[in-house]
């Protein structure tokens, strides 16, 4: 296992320069392999194409992994610079809900778990999104694919938060065929939606071929030169149910494990759509004065064919496999192309990017978490950002243990809360992580097996705290808590000062009027007026044995395709 370790350290550091060499010969039409400083001058502001991806592991990516197979991410990522040090949240809506406010989840009140299909909540209607703020600046904003941010009123649909047009599901998993959607054992409905309506009859095509398609017919009808588009193209792959259809199976056939031969070939479907995005965007005159951004939204769930290795816990979780994503700019409007930047940088960093590179004015959106890092993206600059919280959920406490657990600065933070925080080299976790495993990539056939109990975090058990220097040990093996309790003090403190900001937990009990039965069989807004609303007030309590898993709802079996569905 130390060998294997050694061997994956190897490949990180050297995954860079392979995937640059590989692509030497087949440099895009517009460049020669050494005119790495010339830039485009855009005419208007760029058009900006952002595609993010559900459960896309560290080690689910070509440059990262041979054994998977992504030539056109890879080379998109070669040709522009890949995001080595970029963080998202671990599981679905939080990371959803910080692109599209700039904020972190403690001030949009999100900090707990995901929105449920039955939940009345959604993100919060008082802020200004992302798309918004663009439609301001004169764009055309189209939405494709996973919504996940409530829907339990029409004011929350992507149409009324700053799309044009939207096209897509609104709960967290859909079957990739039938678009059936489920909350539990026979709260199933359809979910596929054209702008504010139901999507009837749409069933059977692949889901990600569907979205695809929806994206180049937006493309041919646009005018590119009239006026600059946003894109976002949310893609429900490569989450649960594992289905693909078998052409793309094959070409893996060689791996043992059943899950992650199918897991791969759905990475490779994604591979393809962007492979068809961007022979769109040369095709209808948009690549030349374009920025694509391609991002993750959390770590993958080995146990349903993700891979995170060589990175410590997979999605749910605030280790590095949870938290740390895949992402890469590609765009000829890039200063300083073909490399790797290790700069710090956040899934809140695009709010206040994007609306400046669409020359808005960010000084109207108070409150941001984020930073404008388009200068350090395109020109290598320092990065602005020192510090990231991954979170504070006040809800999430472990109650085996007491408060503080023996730490001195108890008075300071309750290290019994769910929280984690990075500032400059240094990562703090208190409370209960998730499972801290190191979990190699599952080739074998019975997985999980002898290789995945040779790397279980057996101990710790009674811990509350945890410290390391991400720089220096980003696998997370050596915890410093004992020997640098002055940092733990430190960031203990940062804890508690961005706690002092945060707002109250959005997370309202479930709402019996959201059953898809008693709405034609769809999962669609239910609640029509104020007076209708339910409404909540500061912390939801929960009830005695209704503790739960971060972002993972109850285990239950899709009638559809007897898969086991997992709503992050």
């Amino acid at each position: 296992m130390h060998a294997l370790t050694s061997l994956s350290m190897v490949s990180l550091l050297s995954f860079g320069h392979l995937s640059m060499e590989w692509t030497k010969s087949n440099q895009i039409k517009e460049h020669t392999q050494n005119d790495a400083s010339i830039t485009f001058e855009p005419k208007q502001p760029p058009h900006i194409i952002f595609i993010l991806t559900d459960d896309q592991g560290f080690n689910d990516i070509g440059y990262h992994n041979p054994d998977i197979r992504t030539p056109t991410l890879d080379k998109l990522a070669a040709e522009g610079v890949k995001l080595e040090n970029y963080y998202v949240q671990p599981i679905c809506t939080p990371s959803r809900s910080q692109l599209m406010t700039g904020r972190y989840q403690i001030h949009t009140g999100l900090q707990h778990s995901i929105i449920r299909p039955r939940q009345p909540s959604c993100l919060p209607l008082d802020m200004t999104t992302l798309p918004q703020r663009l439609q301001e600046a004169g764009y055309a904003t189209h939405m494709v694919g996973k919504w996940h941010l409530g829907f339990y009123r029409k004011e929350c649909l992507p149409t009324r938060r700053g799309f044009h047009s939207y096209f897509g599901s609104l709960t967290g998993s859909v079957d990739y065929y039938t678009y059936g959607s489920c909350d539990g054992p026979g709260l199933c409905g359809y979910d596929l939606h054209e702008g504010e309506t139901v999507a009837w009859g749409r069933g059977g095509k692949f889901s990600t071929h569907l979205y695809t398609q929806r994206v180049r017919k937006i493309l041919s009808t646009h005018h590119p030169a009239r006026q600059p588009l946003f894109m976002f193209l949310s893609l429900q792959a490569v989450h649960t149910p594992l289905q693909s259809p078998k052409a793309y199976i094959y070409p893996y056939r060689g791996m043992g494990n059943v899950a992650r031969r199918k897991y791969a070939a759905m990475v490779s479907i994604v591979d393809e759509a962007v492979r068809n995005v961007t022979y769109a965007l040369r095709k209808y005159g948009y690549y030349r004065n374009s920025v694509l951004i391609f991002s993750t939204d959390n770590g993958a769930q080995p146990f349903t064919g993700g891979s995170n290795w060589p990175l410590r816990g997979r999605k749910g979780t605030y280790w590095e496999g949870g938290v740390r994503g895949v992402g890469f700019v590609h765009s000829p409007l890039l200063r300083h192309r073909r490399r790797v930047s290790k700069a710090l940088l956040h899934i809140t960093d695009w709010y206040p990017t994007l609306v400046g590179l669409a020359g808005g004015n960010v000084s109207l959106t108070e409150g941001l978490d984020g930073y404008n890092m388009w200068p350090t993206i395109s020109e290598g600059t320092e990065s602005p950002r020192r510090e990231i919280l991954h979170n504070i959920d006040p809800l999430y406490q472990r109650s085996s243990l007491a408060p503080g657990s023996g730490q001195e600065a108890q008075h300071v933070w309750d290290t019994t809360v769910q929280a984690s925080i990075r500032v400059g080299d240094w990562k703090l976790l208190t409370g209960d992580p998730g499972h801290g495993d190191w979990i190699p990539p599952q080739v074998l056939a019975n997985f999980p097996g002898s290789w995945w109990n040779l790397e279980r975090n057996a101990g710790g058990t009674g811990k509350s705290v945890w410290l390391f220097n991400i720089t220096g040990d980003p696998y997370e093996r050596r915890d410093m808590a004992q020997q640098r309790p002055d940092v733990v003090d430190q960031l203990l403190a940062r804890l508690a000062h961005y706690n002092r900001t945060a707002v109250p937990v959005r997370f309202p009990t479930d709402d019996p009027r959201a059953n898809p039965d008693r709405n034609g069989g769809a999962w669609v807004p239910w609640v029509g007026s104020d007076k209708d609303e339910l409404k909540w007030n500061g912390i939801y309590k929960k009830g005695r044995n209704k503790k739960k898993k971060l972002c993972k709802l109850r285990s239950f079996f899709n009638k559809l395709n007897g898969g086991i569905f997992s709503g992050a």
